[in-house]
């Protein structure tokens, strides 16, 4: 379109550079305000000294050396403890490194697609997408995923480094290729499908298979060998990290799982385009109905053969088909890794192949070049500009943990984590009778839910409720008996019912569970020292000291112990 008014096409793309930069930054910028929330921030940085002691020679060998929080992401580590350094615990700023990287994605995507097709318009729609479909406000807006949109990043630089190596086929460029690939893995393993996405650019648009004689498998052999080695390498660590035999995990049966992954997929597919009740959080349900399993299953059916019967006249709705379903597969659910149907953060990456279809396939349906031109540009920005106010909406709700799963609750239903989590952000706020009261609900909706059982305990000890506490402690380490934060608040409700004994062990227990866990060992030399135990007492709070918790000790040094 612009070319009709006399601009180059350097000036059209930095049009499209500056434009994308601009208005994704101001469609974000509000979680700039957000806080921290309560689903897995707190693992990864407002209680995790590893991340809190910056970066450190200590701090990168713990980085790389760690399967914490059930991952091998060494790299997202590293990010986040540079971010401790120069924003401490001011969540804004760690928004900001998670929008930066988003923005940087997005220009590398329209590079890349620019690059490879010369198309402009239809890059830029791509990129336009990814970079404001309100599916990936999660990725931005949650600071634990930071994995998501760094692992991102490296792999547009991956495909981007990728066609610099096809435009000259010489080892440096290649090289260059594996190490970005490489520090995308050690970002997040979801990104073990790129060497497949690799095939299908040389298929189209980069068409190399046309250039290519003889054997074409044994040449993509040779060529991506090492990288299908490495996502088989990662692939294993992946499954180790999240293997835990100590811990009692529920698993859905694999035909539930399989119903799952049908249903999810087209759900997934539908949300692209009607991004509708948008929750951090979809409760697995392991009745699905007969009708949606088939239908599901038939839609995924009729498109793959309708993609696979136009491949030769309309490659992109083959590689754009593929793009999505292949890098959605990993996650889908038929390996557990959770105890969710779907997540929005799994869309990431798998939405650009959709962008691909429609930046493609639509222009090709219409044939009248006029019709053409006077309808697409101005029925992209009508469609791009309802993403972006609904994108701006969904960051509204990323506030804090209460604003989140309040709306989650209301989008979804039955969510028993939602409840959880939400007594959880009231319990931090002291109104403890809420806490207790959305803990009840996510137990009667799960009644094995381990957590809901142990943050109601918590909530009954500081309303001095102690027995009730107890009695949830015990159920929830009937549940899971190796829960050491059970443990511990259990330590502390027999405590403060004058039960040192049973404190003791309770502390003890947490303790052989988790040898760090600095509470523990403030607990248990509290009773120490009630019992008059000083050379105990001082052992546990010079050890708890040594974990960062000196603090903690004011009275007894002024007493003259643990000097």
């Amino acid at each position: 379109m612009l070319n009709k008014i006399n601009i180059s096409p350097d000036r059209q793309k930095l049009i499209v550079y500056l434009v994308l930069t601009c208005v994704t930054f101001a469609v974000f910028l509000q979680l700039n305000q957000s806080d921290f929330i309560n689903l897995d921030d707190n693992i990864y940085v407002i209680q995790n000294s590893h991340i809190q002691s910056g970066i450190t020679l200590e701090g990168i060998l713990w980085a790389f050396s760690t399967n914490y929080a059930e991952f091998w992401h060494p790299l997202t580590w590293l990010s986040l403890m540079l971010d401790y350094q120069l924003y401490g615990l001011n969540p804004g700023g760690y928004h900001l490194t998670n929008l930066i990287l988003h923005i940087l994605s997005t220009l590398l995507l329209f590079w890349l697609f620019n690059r490879m097709t010369g198309e402009i318009w239809k890059s830029a729609f791509v990129a336009t997408l990814f970079a404001l479909h309100p599916l990936h406000v999660e990725s931005v807006a949650w600071i634990a995923e930071r994995k998501d949109v760094l692992s991102a990043f490296f792999w547009m630089l991956t495909l981007c480094l990728y066609v610099y190596y096809t435009e000259k086929t010489v080892l440096k460029r290649y090289l260059l290729v594996l190490f970005s690939f490489v520090c995308a893995l050690m970002s997040k393993s979801i990104v073990i499908t790129l060497p497949v996405i690799m095939i299908l650019l040389d298929y189209w648009p980069l068409k190399r298979f046309e250039l290519k004689r003889g054997n074409l498998v044994l040449w993509q052999l040779q060529e991506k060998i090492l990288f299908f080695i490495l996502s088989a390498v990662f692939s294993v660590v992946t499954l180790f990290a999240k293997y835990k035999p100590s811990v009692k995990y529920i698993t859905f049966p694999l035909s539930a799982r399989m119903t799952n992954a049908s249903v999810s997929f087209v759900t997934s597919l539908e949300k692209t385009f009607w991004p509708h009740d948008i929750a951090v959080f979809y409760p697995f349900h392991a009745q699905i109905q007969a009708w949606e399993v088939i239908g599901a299953s038939l839609l995924i059916i009729l498109m793959s053969a309708a993609v696979i019967a136009t491949v030769k006249r309309l490659p992109y709705l083959f590689v754009g088909w593929l793009w999505y379903a292949i890098t959605l597969l990993p996650v889908i659910g038929i390996i557990q890794v959770g105890y969710f149907a779907m997540a929005n953060r799994y869309h990431y990456l798998p939405s650009i192949g959709i962008a691909i279809m429609l930046a493609w396939g639509i222009p090709s349906l219409i044939k009248d070049e006029e019709i053409r031109n006077k309808l697409l540009f101005p029925a992209a920005m009508v469609f791009l500009t309802i993403m972006s106010v609904l994108t701006w909406q969904q960051c509204g709700y990323w506030k804090n943990s209460i604003e989140l799963f309040t709306h989650t609750m209301q989008v979804t239903k039955n969510n028993y984590k939602a409840y959880s989590q939400l007594g959880y952000a009231y319990g931090a706020t002291g109104k403890y009778q809420q806490t207790i009261d959305n803990f009840s609900e996510a137990i009667r909706l799960k009644p094995d839910d381990v957590m809901a059982y142990s943050g109601r305990g918590i909530a009954y000890i500081y309303l001095g409720q102690y027995q009730s506490a107890i009695d949830d402690f015990n159920k929830a380490i009937g549940l899971e008996p190796d829960y050491t934060d059970a443990y511990n608040y259990r330590g502390k409700a027999y405590n403060d019912l004058g039960k040192y004994q049973q404190a003791i062990e309770d502390y003890t227990n947490a303790i052989r569970l988790k040898s760090d866990y600095a509470d523990a060992y403030v607990g248990r030399g509290a009773v120490y020292r009630e019992l008059g135990k000083i050379v105990l007492c001082c052992q546990d709070e010079k050890k708890a000291c040594e974990l960062g918790y000196c603090g903690q000790f004011k009275k007894s040094k002024e007493n003259g112990y643990c000097r």
